[in-house]
């Protein structure tokens, strides 16, 4: 049976209302009693119930994070960020990876509904579900990650990624390749649509320069992989001579499947080009050229954005755009003589 707080006032002699204010304003009571109340919390192993206060408070002490793939780096350096906002703010961050689907991300929202959590920070897997406009109606904030939202209820946090999309390409063009492959998952993803328009719009000022989308189902290193595979399979004269890839994880992908094969070399035959720069793309087989997001700086931004629109719920929404930042390494640099 739990131990409530009217059994740790009996074993301390004192009242309830003595139990609560060690609990939450130990300053306004004696030091002799708080040490007695401690004491007979640790004799019976009492754990308050959180849950409770912040009903009765109406505030919670936690906030919800929704990402499209918590195996990425990428949003792994997001919820750092947010983290470390969270903690100078006296937060807790809970997360949940929707996978890319509708289903999960709809349960997740509806889970920190449930908790009652301050607010949410989500990074949608397609349009904003109904589901995050009933919790804005509801009092629970949302703001948006990774995602561009003006003109829309809600607050954003962003990197401009057409325009990622467009220094990756032109890179890729001033380094003389024409036939440029766009390795991406599912157009439907806005930031994959944004790079592919900056790439198209890159293209497009060069003549006889072509640009070839390649789907993906997901936006992994074995999606990466049997891409890669695919163009390794290709005649030589059929093969792009660039790939620009949505993310690192593609990349990297697309370079172990050209590395495995060992007859094309990177970059001379085939330069790449990756995005994110995830910790890991200096280390890569070939350091890999990647367009830059500020992840640790988005999710503390994010989270410092969901707290002021928690304290003023009339706060108009805020869209916030960083931009990218294109970081040249030996996968895309001009062939060798």
């Amino acid at each position: 049976m739990a131990v409530s707080i009217r059994d740790v006032a009996n074993r301390a002699g004192v009242s309830v209302g003595t139990v609560s204010n060690v609990l939450n304003r130990p300053t306004a009571v004696a030091a002799a009693t708080v040490e007695r109340v401690r004491t007979a919390i640790d004799d019976l192993g009492y754990v308050r119930n959180d849950a409770a206060r912040q009903l009765r408070a109406g505030r919670s002490a936690t906030v919800g994070l929704i990402v499209l793939d918590a195996g990425n780096p990428f949003f792994a350096e997001v919820a750092r960020g947010a983290e470390d906002e969270a903690a100078a703010q006296t937060l807790a961050v809970l997360l949940g990876s929707s996978d890319e689907q509708a289903e999960r991300e709809t349960r997740y929202l509806e889970l920190f509904e449930e908790q009652r959590v301050r607010g949410v920070l989500l990074s949608p897997q397609a349009e904003v579900p109904e589901t995050a406009s009933r919790l804005q109606e509801h009092g629970i904030p949302v703001v948006l990650v990774d995602r561009h939202a003006a003109g829309s209820p809600f607050s954003s946090v962003s990197v401009d990624d057409e325009r990622g999309g467009y220094l990756a390409t032109r890179h890729l063009l001033d380094q003389g390749r024409r036939r440029i492959a766009f390795v991406g998952g599912q157009r439907g993803l806005s930031q994959v649509a944004g790079r592919l328009a900056g790439a198209r719009r890159a293209v497009a000022e060069v003549a006889g320069a072509t640009l070839e989308p390649i789907s993906t189902a997901q936006l992994t290193v074995l999606a990466g992989r049997e891409a890669g595979t695919a163009i390794a399979a290709r005649a030589a004269a059929d093969r792009p001579d660039a790939v620009f890839a949505a993310n690192d994880l593609l990349a990297v992908g697309v370079m172990q499947a050209l590395v495995m094969l060992g007859s094309i070399r990177i970059p001379d035959d085939i330069a790449l080009v990756g995005y994110d720069d995830i910790d890991f793309a200096q280390s890569t087989v070939v350091p890999l050229t990647s367009v830059r997001q500020p992840a640790r700086l988005i999710g503390s931004t994010a989270l410092r954005l969901l707290g002021q629109l928690s304290d003023d719920p009339g706060r108009e929404p805020e869209h916030i755009e960083f931009a990218p930042e294109l970081v040249v390494r030996g996968s895309s640099l001009a062939r060798s003589s």
